[in-house]
């Protein structure tokens, strides 16, 4: 398959970092052999009742970071979340590192800065971000071999990165009792998604895969977050071995139809294609969210 999978052997450390609020798991990946690092989709605490945001989960990281004596390497973003704010900026101007997601995420700026109407400031290009990941290409933590693969369909822009032993696959997959990630946002497509599912399976079954969100499936009292390409393949209730692209794809859309949207897609959307930045400060100093009115 991809060039990842040679890399397998290596192991990285993972620490998990979870926020109910959310149901976001954030991670810092840690080469063995050094004290290099990575943090993958990062939060940044927001009310939206206040307008107000906070750092307690970003310092959460931070901690742990410096405590260990780690070096951020890269910010990685899966994908421009509709659930929660990236706290990449923060934790960039704190601990360093490049912020990173993948090249497609110029298509998601594109739809959503014609729905927030953003105007010719707001840059299309994805300059927001220190690096664009073009699919397949691999990068390093330390002496960690790593590699960015395009997984489109939750979203057009969706990365997952396999990093040594292990696959960091953003929203594309949840745990194999909850199913397969929502695909009814702009430029979402469940046969895309199916394809790329299909793609992520094609990794060893020994693949440890960590997960951007847990719900808690029907009957399940505990979140979780790690699973392995195998358990994936053989028991995901939604794309398990045997189920074909178009039975994914009526059974995707039809359970889409049901689903309310993200209670923080819009706030979310606007901070997160700007690279986890606000909106520039009006001539009062404030920055300003917009709520499109039957627009969405």
């Amino acid at each position: 398959m991809d060039a990842g999978l040679a890399r397998s052997a290596q192991r990285p450390q993972v620490k998990a970092f979870f926020d109910e609020a959310t149901f976001t798991v954030s991670y810092v990946v840690r080469d063995p052999g050094s004290n290099a690092c990575a943090i993958i989709d990062s939060v940044l605490d927001y009310d939206p009742a206040s307008g107000r945001t906070s750092q307690r989960s970003a310092d959460a990281v931070i901690t742990y970071v410096r405590a260990a004596g780690l070096e951020a390497i890269w910010q990685l973003e899966t994908h421009a979340h509709a659930d929660h704010l990236s706290a990449a900026p923060s934790l960039q101007a704190a601990l360093g590192g490049k912020t990173a997601i993948g090249e497609k995420i110029v298509s998601v700026q594109d739809a959503f800065g014609k729905l927030f109407n953003a105007g010719a400031d707001f840059a299309r290009d994805g300059r927001q971000f220190d690096h664009l990941f073009q699919d397949g290409e691999p990068f390093a933590i330390g002496g960690l071999q790593a590699v960015a693969l395009h997984v489109p369909g939750h979203t057009p822009a969706c990365l997952a990165y396999v990093i040594g032993d292990a696959a960091f696959v953003g929203d594309t997959l949840f745990m194999p009792d909850y199913g397969t990630a929502r695909c009814d946002f702009p430029g979402g497509d469940a046969a895309s998604l199916y394809r790329s599912i299909r793609r992520l399976l094609q990794l060893p079954d020994a693949t440890r895969m960590f997960l951007c969100h847990d719900y808690k499936a029907p009957g399940r009292e505990s979140f979780a977050w790690e699973t392995t390409i195998g358990d994936q393949r053989r028991h995901n209730i939604h794309v398990h071995e045997g189920v074909g692209e178009a039975e994914f794809v009526a059974l995707r859309e039809a359970r889409d139809k049901t689903l309310d949207m993200p209670r923080l897609i819009l706030p979310s959307v606007q901070v997160n294609m700007r690279g986890g930045r606000f909106p520039q400060p009006e001539d009062n100093g404030v920055s300003y969210l917009k709520i499109p009115l039957n627009a969405v």
